[in-house]
């Protein structure tokens, strides 16, 4: 990408808005939820097994997990059903080890502090169930998006103004899904999702097309990180293929209008792609050596094969409109975004087609994912991931929204309104997904939606706020008594 393509950043940025982001931070720590649910139970069993048990015996975290969980996978004898047993004798696990890399900084410390408290006395069990490992759980989910948050804002700040950015990261912060999976759910992958792909964007645009092969091998171990945490994020990559494409583009050209030493030849391109995809496979050893032993196979995700997917029926319309977890009937503040990623395109050809591409692979990918809908989501959850993306795109917009508008002070106040009324209507729908007043799996009626969000949610809002701040065993119990209620009235496809 050519350094032209971007407004350049000020000298010393401000770190103004920087502290007002970890202010807030601070100041929400108390909606965490540390709890290991759906499935959270298989993504922490690799971080819990491997630091309590040293082995990658999943029948504890199946026995003690949320009864919508264990109910298929544990017998009336308390044990694992056979059905779930893979070729190897071990329990099947499909989920991602990435969040368990990530995590398990925070759970060392916080497993010799159980230890070192036994020593003392204290009788809290030293299993990874216990309260000290599942609150580090939700604190480190809960620190690893706010620096996805940092990160995104950076980003975002490198092409408009710092106040554009800032409002577009408030704003998709608790306007989209992002809050349920950094405070709701922690031990779901799409905090940590969203973490690894800002961290690799910013990466990525901070060292440019000539970055240095250490450069490179950082990036390539940025992106192992990010792909053993959610395997989709693979499409994120295609901003590599562009780039790369238009390097040996301008090679084969050899366009006399730039300077020599600003385009490698073709030998120093293919060393540096080669390094970055052998050190790509050595950071992706933990996701091989965990299939390989839990299936029998490195190449076995435990997802629905790709054979079995929608290649030739994507459902593009309804990824984005159903009533099922749609991505913009559920989260509409993405309207703006996406819209706001079309106009950087066209107003940054450089930086734009990348990132443009990178969201289009990426919707067509899991268009054609039969589990599209997420199941169990708040919104879409999968595109949680393109978050940076989505702050980027609404930076984009209100900057330039503001620059066809006379008044900046209009403007701001105008934008502030609006984007307040979609974290409002966001907080109420979260509000009623949470409390089940909506169903968490299958469609939803919109019109009961409004209803709810006008007659019901502010009359239980307060209540069941308080409850959830301070009650939070027993309302947590009842939340997953009414997904069992649901479960049975309405029971999933075999």
């Amino acid at each position: 990408m050519d350094q032209q393509d971007f407004r350049a950043s000020p000298a010393r940025p401000s770190r103004k808005p920087e502290r007002l982001l970890l202010v807030l931070f601070l100041f929400s720590l108390p909606l965490l939820n540390p709890w290991v649910r759906g499935d959270g139970v298989g993504y922490y069993a690799f971080a819990r097994a491997l630091l309590t048990q040293h082995n990658l015996d999943f029948a504890e975290d199946y026995r003690l997990a949320n009864e919508s969980f264990r109910g298929q996978r544990i017998d009336e004898n308390g044990q694992p059903r056979s059905l779930f047993r893979t070729r190897t004798g071990h329990l099947e696990n499909h989920f991602s080890v990435g969040p368990a890399i990530l995590w398990t900084p925070f759970l060392l410390l916080a497993h010799l502090g159980v230890l070192l408290a036994r020593v003392l006395g204290s009788s809290v069990v030293a299993d990874g169930f216990s309260a000290p490992y599942r609150i580090t759980m939700a604190v480190a989910t809960a620190f690893y998006g706010f620096l996805g948050l940092v990160l995104a804002f950076r980003l975002a700040r490198r092409y408009v103004e710092e106040r554009w950015a800032l409002l577009a990261t408030l704003a998709i912060w608790w306007a989209s899904s992002l809050p349920i999976y950094m405070y709701f759910n922690p031990s779901w992958s799409h905090a940590h999702s969203f973490f690894a792909v800002a961290l690799f964007l910013w990466y990525w645009q901070e060292t440019g097309s000539h970055r240095s092969l250490p450069q490179w091998v950082i990036l390539a171990s940025i992106t192992g990180l990010m792909l053993n945490v959610y395997y989709a994020n693979a499409m994120v990559l295609v901003v590599l293929a562009i780039e790369a494409l238009r390097q040996y583009y301008l090679v084969l050209r050899r366009d006399s209008s730039l300077p020599s030493e600003s385009i490698p030849n073709v030998p120093e391109l293919l060393l540096r792609h080669s390094i970055f995809v052998m050190v790509l496979l050595v950071c992706l050893l933990p996701t091989f050596i965990t299939r390989y032993l839990i299936y029998g196979s490195a190449f076995e995700s435990g997802y629905i094969p790709l054979r079995d997917w929608n290649w030739f029926s994507p459902r593009f319309l309804a990824v984005l409109f159903s009533s099922n977890h749609g991505l913009l009937t559920w989260t509409p503040i993405l309207i703006l975004a996406i819209v706001g990623l079309f106009i950087f395109w066209r107003w940054q050809h450089g930086a734009g087609t990348p990132f443009l591409a990178a969201f289009l692979a990426f919707y067509v990918f899991i268009s054609c994912y039969p589990d599209w809908a997420g199941i169990s989501s708040y919104g879409n959850r999968f595109f949680v991931s393109l978050t940076p993306l989505f702050i980027l795109g609404l930076a984009v917009f209100l900057d330039r929204t503001a620059q066809l508008l006379r008044s900046r002070r209009a403007t701001l106040a105008a934008a502030c309104a609006l984007l307040a009324g979609f974290t409002l209507w966001n907080f109420g729908l979260i509000f009623q997904w949470g409390t089940h007043l909506i169903p968490v799996r299958g469609p939803v009626s919109f019109s009961q939606i409004a209803h709810n969000q006008f007659f019901l949610v502010p009359r239980q809002l307060s209540a069941e706020l308080q409850r959830y701040l301070f009650k939070r065993k027993a309302f947590m119990q009842h939340i997953e008594d009414r997904d069992l209620q649901q479960l049975k009235n309405n029971p999933p496809p075999p």
